[in-house]
């Protein structure tokens, strides 16, 4: 079982990155998806998640109307798509995938590995 980040990268303000997070040996039909970020010398904290048996997407205020979360099922991966970025969206950048339906948590399942963001001013 393994979730695979990828799509970081470097941007200026006001850009666009997609961010890709394939499952192997799991499907995200029973499992809800958080994204989570983390800057320097700054705590964790949740970003946007989903879950698709009931289906539901949650953002933090601070992405909202900027950051949409989607899920491609052929191809078994979760996407952050992440619009009119700020220098304050610089950050590592983790998905990860629990049993159930809450996606406000810190304790999941499995984790990505993270992939950094920088958004330049």
């Amino acid at each position: 079982v393994q979730l695979q980040a990828s799509g970081g990268g470097l941007v200026q303000a006001g850009g666009s990155l997609r961010l890709s997070c394939t499952a192997s040996g799991f499907t995200f039909d029973e499992y809800a998806v958080g994204w989570f970020r983390q800057a320097p010398g700054k705590e964790r904290e949740f970003i946007s998640g989903a879950t698709w048996r009931l289906p539901s997407v949650e953002y933090r205020d601070s992405v909202k109307g900027r950051f949409t979360i989607s899920r491609d099922n052929a191809n078994n991966t979760v996407y952050l798509e992440m619009n009119n970025l700020k220098p304050e969206d610089t950050a590592a950048y983790y998905c990860a995938a629990r049993r159930g339906t809450t996606m406000r948590t810190n304790f999941y399942d499995y984790w990505g590995q993270g992939t950094l963001v920088t958004v330049s001013s």
